[in-house]
């Protein structure tokens, strides 16, 4: 586990350039409007910094298409190349024309790295640990942003600051971050396994996983390149142990056999409610979670039902309430139990086809998440053979929280004794062991931007698209980039006059403040980012930066003197970007690389990155004219209602999906978009 964990970071490299240049061209703007006097153009000055925003616009419609056909590893080679030209580039400078050349160049770097290192993570990640992994981009870019904000606060002090120095050293990290990509960093496993590169990706998650036997997971990336297939459905299980059931003389036809680690002997019996597999319908889930007063039901109703159906799975379910706690007899008196399709002795190929390199059906089950992955023949109405059907299982919280066995997932050994409930996503499999004659093939794929239109993918698009326009509403943007003018407005110089340093120099003084108050943020955000999970977070650090705008809105209706009125902008937005990082600056990109299928997810998450670049490049562009139209006090205002509006939607629109593999996250939500 140790080896995917320093993947990650050295995937992480180039958020940490992004976040060193917002610091830089926030702490050199000044000096540039001096050297090419451009206080009497705020126009020019705007082009300069949102100069990468919007030539990332640009690159992100076409780098979602190029990630899903050449990969991820080569465009994070060619990120690590930008940066290294627009350092060069920016060191040259003789005037603003070729200052935005290198914005250009910077802009490529910055789009290909912000939209491209969270998918490149959440693919290489297992669920326990994913949020946190996914995590380390926003820390690296606070990192970058604080060591920067060093340097450029230490050339502000000296007799000439040297403002092309100060962006050109982006270059020199740079070169690590190329090396890395490109001798170090492997490719995605799912994406290998999109194109039938079985053999590259199973060497690949051996490495990452440092373990032999990755069958469980190889099947799993195997089982996401066809989520919400025809049948799919949500279905209740019983497990008990199998020396119980066998005893009794009892077993149900669709029973699942469990096996404990060393393959040796049954351990475990999963067999659906009623013998047959009862249907979960959504508001039958939907319901599990409109448990108390009448104000929640009343809350319940209001959100989404995907939101209530992802959250079924998350909270401990109540024994007296609910559809999985009606247990009945799960026994019928059919004595066929169906063979065992999970560590069976013979060896049952696959097939020549592009999974065949794949071997037998997988006999490590663990999926990760407390999720299990199995199969059932299936048996369809006029057909002597149905096929495979996959089973994704998990136990119910409730029952498992009481054996301390849930963070590893249930366990298959005979000596728990004890029968427990189980929820499952029952679907038809990619895979097929009836005849090693028929060669699998890839499941139907629609072409290009066809797959945009399947009901998941569509639902999933609004989450992911709402989430990066109302980040950019909250404000972090126009906050970050114009912080050092927006102190120096306030009085900043006053408040630390005793320390004998310039405007410029208090303003960049107070941003190293604020840079280095971001990590410890950010750090709790990774603790608890896989335990409290990304919707809890987002839903208690936003009213924090409702309230710290709040104060700035209001400061001004009270009579202060200079030091105080620049005492509380500086706590204020110090809270405000140290909370933001902390949520809504981290959440929605690991959301965006988690809900979306792999055959589609550069392309969607291009989509998704094209609104926050558009959305940034409004908010870069108009904040000069706003906070002279406006002011301080109205644009800060503004920024409150784009907080509130946040909340609001991932209140009702925003799943919970931590601890949940990627294929079983895109299967609900396919499953979810559905007619009831």
């Amino acid at each position: 586990m140790r080896e995917v964990v320093v993947v990650a970071l050295a995937a992480t490299l180039g958020n940490l350039l992004v976040g060193w240049d917002s610091s830089t061209i926030a702490g050199g703007l000044g000096y540039i409007k001096e050297e090419f006097k451009l206080e009497t153009d705020p126009t020019l000055e705007g082009l300069i910094v949102s100069m990468p925003f919007l030539t990332g616009t640009f690159v992100t419609i076409f780098s979602g298409t190029v990630c899903d056909m050449l990969g991820r590893r080569p465009m994070l080679i060619t990120s690590s190349i930008m940066f290294f030209l627009s350092g060069l580039v920016m060191l040259w400078a003789p005037n603003v024309l070729v200052v935005m050349l290198s914005r250009i160049l910077d802009g490529v770097a910055i789009g290909l790295a912000i939209t491209l290192t969270p998918l490149y993570i959440s693919e290489i990640a297992p669920p326990d640990i994913r949020g946190t992994l996914n995590t380390l981009p926003q820390f690296s870019s606070a990192v970058g942003m604080f060591v920067a904000y060093i340097m450029v606060f230490s050339l502000s002090l000296t007799d000439s600051p040297s403002w092309r120095a100060m962006l050109a050293v982006v270059s020199l990290p740079s070169i690590a971050y190329f090396l890395l990509a490109s001798f170090y960093l492997p490719e995605s496993p799912p994406w290998l396994v999109s194109k039938g590169r079985i053999r590259e990706a199973k060497t690949v998650l051996q490495r990452i996983r440092g373990v032999e036997d990755v069958s469980g997971e190889l099947a799993l990336l195997a089982e996401g390149t066809s989520p919400g297939g025809e049948g799919s459905s949500l279905e209740e299980y019983i497990v008990t142990p199998a020396s119980e059931l066998i005893a009794n003389k009892e077993a149900g036809r669709d029973c699942i056999k469990l096996y404990g680690p060393n393959q040796g002997g049954l351990s475990m019996v999963a067999q659906p409610l009623g013998g047959q597999g009862s249907m979960i319908s959504r508001s039958m889930l939907a319901s599990l979670s409109r448990q108390g007063s009448m104000v929640s039901q009343a809350a319940a109703n209001l959100k989404d039902p995907l939101v209530n159906l992802f959250g079924s799975i998350h909270e401990n379910i109540n024994p007296e309430c609910g559809a999985l706690s009606s247990i009945i007899d799960p026994f019928s008196t059919s004595e066929n139990i169906q063979a065992p399709l999970l560590g069976v002795e013979k060896k049952e190929m696959l097939g020549t086809g592009s999974y065949a390199n794949m071997g037998e059906v997988p006999k490590n089950t663990n999926i990760g998440g407390g999720w299990q992955l199995v199969y059932k023949s299936g048996t369809e109405v006029g057909k002597k053979d149905g096929g495979l059907q996959r089973v994704y299982l998990r136990a119910d919280p409730n029952a498992l929280s009481q054996q301390g066995s849930f963070a590893s997932g249930f366990d298959l050994h005979a000596d728990i004794g004890e029968t427990f409930q189980a929820a499952a996503l029952v679907s038809h499999s990619v895979l097929s062991t009836k005849d090693v004659s028929n060669k699998p093939k890839l499941p139907p794929k629609r072409p290009g931007w066809g797959g945009l239109f399947d009901p998941g993918v569509k639902r999933a698009l609004v989450v992911g698209i709402g989430l990066q326009i109302l980040q950019q509403a909250a404000g972090i943007n126009g906050v970050v980039y114009y912080a050092p003018q927006i102190l120096e407005q306030a009085g900043i110089g006053a408040l630390l006059s005793n320390l004998s340093l310039n405007a410029k120099s208090a303003s960049l003084l107070v941003n190293v403040v604020t840079a280095f108050a971001m990590l410890p943020c950010i750090a709790v955000s990774m603790r608890l980012m896989d335990v409290a999970g990304r919707r809890s977070i987002l839903l208690y650090s936003i009213p924090i930066l409702i309230v710290s705008l709040m104060v700035l809105v209001l400061r001004d209706s009270f009579h202060m003197s200079s030091v105080l009125n620049a005492a509380i902008t500086a706590i204020c937005i110090m809270v405000y970007e140290s909370f933001f990082c902390m949520g809504l600056g981290v959440i929605p990109n690991i959301l965006c690389s988690e809900i979306f299928p792999t055959n589609v997810r550069g392309i969607c998450i291009s989509i998704c990155s094209l609104t926050f670049w558009i959305c940034i490049l409004i908010i870069t562009s108009v904040f000069p004219f706003l906070l002279h139209l406006l002011g301080l006090t109205g644009v800060f205002a503004l920024f409150v209602v784009g907080c509130i509006l946040s909340w609001i939607f991932i209140y009702l629109k925003v799943p919970e999906t931590k601890g949940m593999p990627l294929e079983v996250i895109i299967e609900f939500f396919a499953i979810g978009a559905k007619p009831e």
